[in-house]
């Protein structure tokens, strides 16, 4: 059985009164973009304006020439949503409470989960590749097709997104009597408490590392020329191409990730394990866990919307085949992880450095 060490109290944290305005700041910017890209009909990185990987983001079936204006003004209005959300902690009306809030919150999912679709986790599967093999010229890409100004869009929209999200939930517990910074109040919730989390995130946990596992498993076969799913030809065509050893790359990214994942309900992820020189038997800080932890489950669950909504993914894959099957897993794997992280969040806060509370 796992043993849960409570983090120490430190002083008094302020980051959640930060956020609002961040987030109000940083999509007032890229609104004013937006609205400067309806104007001069250029810049708009989306739909058709976007010449890679667009055919796998929902934005598709929304016309430029309405798209930008209708990006911009949703910008703009939920930069100054964020902005309202920044004041003091009074307790609006219901109906207005229910109305920023949920609309804060559609603004967030559709910032962090369809604008950023599969790409976003694609770079970051072929990132250490890339970064590794760039001073030796593999893989044999242009670097300028990857890093384009539509990346860009897609990773500063889940920024903001992730901002806004942060925001609306900080504004909601300091408007509804709890701490803005844990979320605790007097209230007893027995599946918040670390001994509740450690049994329910164990069978996330589970589930978030068994569905890239069986993911990597088909990828490591088409390595080993192992046809699993797909036919010889195409196969040898991969082979020939180099995309088998791209998908050998994504299969080992998915390895380490599973392996991680298991160690959000292990001893070795509250303590570096005595093999790690200078960090043996060190408290693992919760945020080390939870940061990237979080944004992989985003970028998961972003990548399955856009991929199980593009026909051309369906055809590629044939279908319910072993090729494309693992990947119509991965709406379980972005909520299973999500929840296991919330899990190891909950074990390991320990007393709140803002209320006091734990």
């Amino acid at each position: 059985m796992t043993t849960i060490t409570p983090s120490r109290s430190r002083p008094d944290s302020r980051w959640p009164d930060r956020l609002a305005p961040l987030a109000a700041g940083w999509l007032g910017l890229w609104g004013v973009l937006a609205l400067l890209a309806t104007l001069t009909g250029a810049g708009y990185p989306f739909g058709a304006n976007d010449p890679h990987g667009g055919d796998a983001n929902l934005l598709r079936l929304v016309p430029v020439e309405l798209a930008t204006p209708l990006f911009a003004g949703v910008l703009l209005t939920a930069a100054v949503t964020a902005l309202a959300m920044s004041r003091s902690a009074v307790r609006p009306p219901g109906a207005l409470r229910a109305l920023l809030a949920g609309y804060g919150w559609a603004v967030a999912f559709v910032l962090t989960v369809v604008v950023p679709d599969a790409r976003l986790l694609v770079i970051l599967g072929y990132l250490p590749m890339l970064i590794i093999g760039a001073p030796f010229g593999w893989p044999p890409v242009d670097y300028a097709e990857i890093f384009t100004w539509a990346l860009f869009a897609r990773f500063a929209a889940l920024v903001g997104g992730l901002l806004l999200a942060g925001a609306v939930l900080a504004w909601q517990r300091r408007t509804a009597g709890a701490c803005g910074g844990c979320g605790r109040d007097d209230r007893d919730r027995g599946w918040t408490t670390p001994a509740a989390a450690t049994r329910w995130g164990r069978w996330a946990a589970g589930i978030a590392a068994a569905i890239p596992l069986a993911y990597a498993l088909t990828r490591f076969a088409w390595a080993a020329g192992i046809p699993l799913g797909i036919s010889r030809d195409f196969l040898a065509e991969m082979r020939e191409t180099g995309l088998v050893w791209a998908g050998f790359g994504l299969g080992a990214f998915a390895t380490v990730g599973a392996i991680l994942t298991l160690g959000l309900v292990q001893r070795w992820g509250e303590r570096f394990p005595r093999w790690m020189p200078g960090l043996a038997g060190r408290r693992v800080p919760v945020k080390l866990a939870v940061v990237p932890a979080t944004l992989v489950a985003v970028a998961v669950t972003a990548a399955t919307l856009g991929l199980l909504s593009n026909p051309e993914f369906w055809q590629l894959t044939h279908g319910f085949s072993l090729t494309g099957a693992p990947m119509l897993l991965w709406p379980f794997w972005g909520v299973a992880l999500g929840t296991a992280t919330y899990a190891y969040h909950l074990r390991r806060r320990g007393v709140c450095r803002r209320c006091g509370r734990g």
